[in-house]
């Protein structure tokens, strides 16, 4: 049966929309997004494929810490991870703390048909050169300048001043879901801290929802937040229901993040225990934000 196609997509959560230059230009660059992909599910593009190219652009816009703009670790290196999650096979996929490449979700969606799905530095660097990836340095003036005043106060805080994140979900007109995201770490943290992103914690699907999730990546975990958004729902919970469920417990155990999900019925629906949640939508006949529109779910069952 052929679907009217949804997306919703993410740069991160946090306490001030400042923190991405202001709530217009976060907004600009979400919407981006969404008027170059939405037009590809349309035509007829696979969840997968949407997602993938919403968050290789994502991870090119140096606003967000995915990609160009990641945050640096304490030792001054940038690692990323990013994951993928077909929901249509239920396959997951993804790489971690890989280093000086462009696109990390690209790799996780190579990794989609190989029989190791997931893989860590020294296996993601061996890819990279497997795949021919050229070297490429995501670093930027603002983010270096960040980490250099923190060492200066030998990184007092706890993270970058951004949990840019990145993610987006995704269904297709033959009703399949997909799931991905992106991130480059929460900044000045040990070396080699392996983050939710690329991990079902933090990046899930299967046929019934699919779920991107941001924020602090260990509360992320802790809470299992996007399997548990999904497993409510393949149990017979209704989208906007689970999420409030998980949200109303991760709040009472004083989690910050934010998530973003799609069932297989339509319903686009989003919960955040942050101040603020960046991520915009297009629900089939308009787009929106988080930013200015605070009511969730956005379009109801069935593609209605």
């Amino acid at each position: 049966m052929d679907r009217e196609p949804k997306l919703i997509i993410h740069g991160g959560a946090g306490d001030s929309p400042e923190s991405k230059g202001g709530i217009t230009e976060a907004q600009a660059s979400l919407y981006r997004v969404l008027e170059v992909v939405y037009p590809l599910l349309l035509r007829g593009a696979s969840a997968l494929e949407a997602v993938v190219k919403a968050c290789t652009m994502l991870e090119d816009d140096p606003r967000f810490n995915a990609g160009t703009g990641s945050v640096l670790q304490s030792d001054g290196q940038i690692r990323m991870s990013a994951s993928l999650m077909d929901g249509e096979r239920q396959s997951f996929s993804g790489v971690i703390n890989v280093s000086r490449v462009k696109n990390p979700i690209q790799m996780a969606q190579f990794l989609q048909s190989q029989p190791d799905r997931v893989l860590s530095d020294y296996g993601s660097a061996e890819l990279a050169r497997e795949l021919l990836l050229p070297p490429y340095n995501p670093l930027t003036d603002e983010r270096l300048a960040e980490w250099i005043a923190e060492r200066q106060s030998n990184f007092q805080r706890k993270m970058a001043g951004v949990l840019g994140t990145v993610g987006a979900v995704a269904l297709d007109r033959q009703g399949r879901l997909c799931a991905g995201t992106s991130t480059g770490g929460r900044g000045f943290e040990r070396i080699g801290r392996v983050s939710d992103s690329a991990t079902p914690a933090g990046n899930y699907a299967n046929q019934y929802a699919a779920v991107s999730c941001t924020g602090i990546g260990e509360h992320i975990l802790d809470e299992g937040l996007a399997v548990r958004i999904v497993v409510r729902v393949t149990d017979g919970m209704e989208l906007e229901q689970a999420i409030a469920k998980s949200f109303a417990e991760a709040k009472s155990r004083q989690r910050d993040f934010g998530a973003i999900a799609i069932d297989y019925r339509g319903t686009i629906a989003w919960g955040k225990t942050s101040s603020i949640l960046f991520a915009g939508y297009h629900d089939g006949t308009t787009m929106g934000d988080t930013l200015t529109d605070s009511g969730a779910p956005r379009s109801g069952k069935d593609g209605s």
